[in-house]
């Protein structure tokens, strides 16, 4: 898969993945509500009983472009978890809705954890999302059941796809950043070692993608 920088430039360095983790999207920064206040609590309780590591835009301080930070993170994760609540500004709510559709658009998984009266944007209106309320630890576990169900499906597309070695190589990928299992590494360093790719550039598409 090819990576468009925010810059409009094409991504050609060495990314390096982040397995079994995921990008919470929110207002940082005080004032926050203590209703996210509790969904930011519930939700950290699932994410260590499923073994995944949370990260934010705090997570890393590089002391250079923001967005661009920003576009890395998101680059090297499996999923992205939006939360947000009818307090929060149209200016919060732009940042939070552009980066779910960047993910979007990266095959990321996403969730949407809304309370009770956040609006949700009409080109999001289709777009399951789960609200904080009765019943709330039940509704994260069947999705992320659904979540850890992917990878299964992505390895059967990758044997499908064979000869498709960029596509099936991106599938195992995306198995990799769920599972965190070194098994889909090995598929696609077979696949793109049995592949007519001889004579790529070391930064050509297959060579950045394969190095997982």
């Amino acid at each position: 898969m090819i990576f468009y920088r925010p810059d409009g430039e094409v991504h050609n360095t060495f990314i390096k993945y982040r397995p079994k983790t995921c990008f919470i999207m929110t207002k940082l920064g005080q004032p926050i509500s203590p209703e996210i206040e509790d969904i930011k609590v519930e939700l950290h309780k699932v994410l260590i009983k499923r073994q995944i590591e949370e990260i934010d835009a705090e997570s890393v301080v590089t002391g250079k472009d923001f967005l661009m930070k920003i576009w890395n993170l998101i680059t090297t994760v499996p999923l992205g978890i939006a939360i947000i609540g009818s307090n929060m500004s149209g200016q919060t709510l732009s940042n939070i809705f552009y980066e779910i559709g960047f993910m979007q658009a990266c095959g990321k998984e996403t969730l949407i954890i809304k309370t009770k009266d956040a609006k949700i944007p009409s080109d999001f209106i289709r777009t399951e999302y789960v609200e904080y309320g009765n019943n709330f630890e039940n509704k994260l576990d069947k999705f992320f059941n659904t979540f850890f169900a992917l990878p299964e499906y992505y390895d059967n597309m990758a044997e499908v796809l064979e000869n498709n070695p960029l596509l099936a190589i991106d599938y195992l990928r995306r198995a990799y950043l769920i599972t965190g299992d070194a098994e889909y590494k090995d598929k696609a360093n077979i696949i793109y070692e049995n592949a007519s790719i001889d004579g790529r550039a070391k930064n050509s598409v297959e060579a950045l993608l394969i190095k997982f």
